[in-house]
């Protein structure tokens, strides 16, 4: 599935989840799925804990994030060797 497709299954709208971007047609953030993902989880995992999202749907957060990197940057603070 090509990125523009699964970013289509993300949703931003004011009047759901305080216009967080959620996970179209659910009312899970895009950020909670890449949390898990970030803590270690696999995508079978998170399926496991969400069984009413797909792998597309997991996917799209994923893209997402990808897509919210190349405009917004997060100060990353160096590690310094001792």
């Amino acid at each position: 599935m090509e990125r523009s497709e699964l970013l289509k299954r993300i949703s931003v709208d004011p009047e759901i989840c305080f216009g967080k971007p959620c996970i179209r047609g659910h009312r899970i953030w895009v950020s909670l799925i890449l949390d898990l993902l970030a803590s270690g989880l696999s995508v079978e995992e998170v399926l496991d804990q969400y069984p009413q999202l797909s792998r597309e749907d997991v996917l799209a957060c994923i893209a997402y994030g990808a897509e919210m990197s190349r405009e917004h940057l997060i100060e990353v603070l160096a590690e310094h060797p001792a």
